[in-house]
């Protein structure tokens, strides 16, 4: 058996499409359809995908920043202890579970509080949580990590504008780690930045996992750099896993000709938009949600949803030509 810290089965998300007092109830965006998979203790788990296919909603219902429609959430606290199910923690567990899970947004610019210093952005919820340890102990720790994420500790007295891009994500991350968390979920960390400050927040966080021993759930719409940094790769469309595979392994395995598609045009040998655009998501799936797109689909494919198969020890597939 693997050693999950976290593990999400069958999670459904819809949103209703209007708001308001007189908005209809009867339309709606269905984001997440049916999703299961696991963040083994310790390891990264890449969900890889283009805009709109539901991997944020994902991971926020993940952290309860959303409430799945259905499914279930298991949360691992230790090895060989009892999996807790998240959807019926209480107000009390919820905040204790977050001490533990810790995000890192795509924007540095916009998840900053430019009124803020940095020393008071790292500890805005640590000094609300139940691992508060006190003012003076919370600098030195601070600075301990502002030394570990490649920035000098004196710099816990600057504003979030007196910094590149780079800089602020790597506070992003400072902030994330100053509560000793279990598992980080990095949305979209590196697409923001210039190519070359890409690869020192990729190595940045290969070198915090491997001295910390945390667990990462990597979300990205780049399947290159996913297959860099994770050992296993879900690769999602229309809510929909399509794909799970061994990171390093996956480039030359892969099935299904979504994950050929995001390969080819990670590779800028084509472009993902010549095989059309993606579908709308304010239909119910009664099909393969990428049958529209995919040069060798059948009626069938149209018509039934693809089984979530295994083809291989750590390889599924959701394709019925496959």
């Amino acid at each position: 058996m693997r050693d999950y810290i976290i593990r999400a089965e069958h999670l459904t998300k819809r949103f209703t499409l209007e708001a308001g007092f007189f908005a209809r109830n009867d339309r709606f965006v269905y984001a997440v359809n049916d999703v299961s998979f696991g963040i083994e203790r310790g390891k990264t788990y890449g969900l890889v995908g283009e805009s709109g296919c539901g991997k944020t909603t994902t991971a926020r219902m993940l952290v309860r920043m959303y409430r799945a429609d259905s499914g279930s959430i298991w949360y691992t606290p230790e090895t060989a202890s009892p999996a807790e199910n998240i959807l019926e923690y209480t107000r009390t567990q919820i905040r204790r579970y977050r001490e533990k899970i810790k995000y890192v947004f795509q924007d540095p610019s916009r998840s900053l509080n430019p009124r803020l210093s940095v020393f008071n952005i790292l500890t805005a919820s640590y000094r609300y949580s139940s691992l508060w340890p006190g003012k003076k102990q919370a600098w030195e720790e601070a600075s301990r990590i502002m030394e570990e994420v490649g920035l000098d500790p004196r710099d816990l007295e600057r504003r979030p504008a007196e910094f590149s891009g780079g800089q602020r994500q790597r506070i992003s991350i400072a902030r994330a780690l100053i509560m000793q968390p279990e598992v980080l979920f990095c949305d979209e960390v590196v697409s923001a930045l210039d190519v070359s400050v890409q690869s020192q927040i990729l190595n940045l966080l290969q070198d915090i996992r491997a001295a910390r021993g945390i667990s990462f759930l990597f979300i990205a719409h780049d399947l290159r750099v996913s297959c860099y940094f994770c050992d296993t790769i879900g690769v999602m469309y229309r809510g929909l896993l399509m794909e799970e595979a061994p990171a390093g392994d996956l480039y030359k395995t892969a099935m299904h000709p979504y994950t050929k598609l995001l390969f080819a045009d990670s590779s800028s040998s084509s472009s993902a938009s010549e095989f059309g655009e993606v579908k709308t998501t304010l239909e119910e799936l009664s099909g393969c949600p990428f049958a529209h797109r995919c040069p060798h689909a059948d009626a069938r494919c149209k018509k039934e949803i693809p089984e979530w198969k295994t083809v291989a020890d750590g390889h599924k597939v959701r394709c019925w030509l496959c």
